[in-house]
């Protein structure tokens, strides 16, 4: 029976830092409750400072950020989209609101990212088939930088237009350059769960910041300048709200502390699995990669440990402590079960055999002990 008298400890929980009140009240005192206002203006410049990306537009979900970033790529119905398949639904979900095809791409070990080598097969193979992929979204997945250097030079050899999803990666650097601005465009999430938060929200970066205005003028309805209501093209009602905004400009201010706390929690939760055989957690392979450590995620081997994560994700829900298993593959998903792929194992295994752990910043000295003291107890009945 679960615990219930005991506080939930959730996988990612929002975090608050006190300044977003401050940014609220100074919406209702001005009266810049609409989809627009200057703490949307000062919040993308805030964000394009922080992760140098030439400019930013913000909208009301990462999803919808990666949407209008298929639309500014020329993504039209028939074409195909290269994406990781290792990733979460949203990832690939916009390919099919442009009526194109998602063409699904495994990962490498090491990063758990989309795997250069079977990407350049791909686009080989679907070049030989007539194909020619539009654009390619890769995942910077639980916080975990790609391969970027040889992921940037297989777009640009074959003209393809990468969008980074970097929704999970807000902080996260390859060779000291943020996530998000290696593509053309990038995307982040503001979602309750994510290192920042505006309760809902998104950003598209890009390295053009015509690019932003496009997505800008498209995310606000495709109003034209004229006095009245005027329309060339199809809009969307994709803007942020100045209020969460406002929230977004609180959060932003502490996000070096929410990095550094999530990276205290990965460290923590690696010395204490040091002692348990078989258990290993996604880490930066070398010193080009930095990871926010979003989630801390592990995998199990079962020829080493008779622990399964699913004996672990019982046990901590048993103890109202949630857990989740890693993506499971676009691939094997049936509403994608139709759609090219290219696998080689790497996310059906992490899939079998990996789990999310709690990794809020939030999460206290004793919230860790009451998550190692469950796991712990699993590991000495096993």
């Amino acid at each position: 029976m679960k615990r219930l008298n005991q506080k939930r400890i959730y996988i990612s929980s929002p975090h608050m830092s006190g300044n977003e009140i401050s940014f609220i009240h100074e919406a209702f005192e001005t009266n810049w409750i609409a989809p627009l206002g200057p703490h949307v203006t000062a919040f993308e410049q805030e964000l394009a400072s922080y992760t140098g990306a030439a400019a930013v537009s913000c909208v009301s979900s990462g999803t919808a950020a990666l949407h209008l970033a298929l639309i500014l790529a020329g993504v039209e119905r028939g074409d195909e989209v290269l994406c990781s398949s290792f990733t979460f639904a949203a990832s690939a979900n916009p390919i099919i609101y442009q009526g194109a095809t998602p063409v699904f791409i495994d990962s490498e070990a090491s990063t758990w990212n989309i795997d250069p080598e079977l990407l350049e097969k791909a686009i080989q193979d679907r070049w030989a088939r007539g194909k020619k992929p539009k654009a390619l979204i890769v995942v910077h997945l639980y916080g975990m930088p790609a391969q970027l250097d040889r992921i940037v030079d297989i777009c640009n050899h074959y003209n393809i237009t990468l969008i980074e999803d970097a929704a999970e990666a807000l902080g996260s650097k390859y060779k000291g350059k943020q996530v998000g601005t290696f593509g053309r465009m990038g995307i982040l999430s503001f979602n309750g769960n994510k290192i920042i938060t505006t309760s809902s929200g998104g950003a598209l970066l890009a390295n053009d910041p015509e690019l932003c205005k496009k997505a800008t003028f498209l995310a606000t309805q495709a109003r034209d300048n004229f006095p009245y209501y005027h329309h060339t093209h199809i809009g969307y009602n994709y803007r942020m709200s100045n209020i969460l905004a406002g929230i977004g400009r609180g959060q932003l201010r502490v996000i070096d502390q929410r990095v550094e706390a999530r990276r205290k929690i990965f460290f923590s939760y690696k010395k204490f699995f040091a002692a348990f055989p078989g258990v290993t957690l996604l880490e930066e392979s070398d010193s080009s990669y930095f990871s926010n450590h979003w989630l801390t995620t592990i995998v199990m081997d079962p020829s080493k440990t008779s622990v399964t994560p699913d004996d672990l994700r019982l046990a901590l829900e048993k103890e109202n402590i949630e857990s989740r298993p890693l993506w499971k593959p676009m691939h094997l998903q049936p509403i994608y079960k139709d759609c090219p792929a290219y696998v080689n194992g790497v996310s059906e295994h992490l899939f079998a055999h990996g789990l999310c752990l709690p990794s809020s910043s939030s999460l206290t000295d004793e919230d860790f002990e009451r998550v190692t003291h469950c796991i712990q107890q699993v590991f000495q009945k096993g």
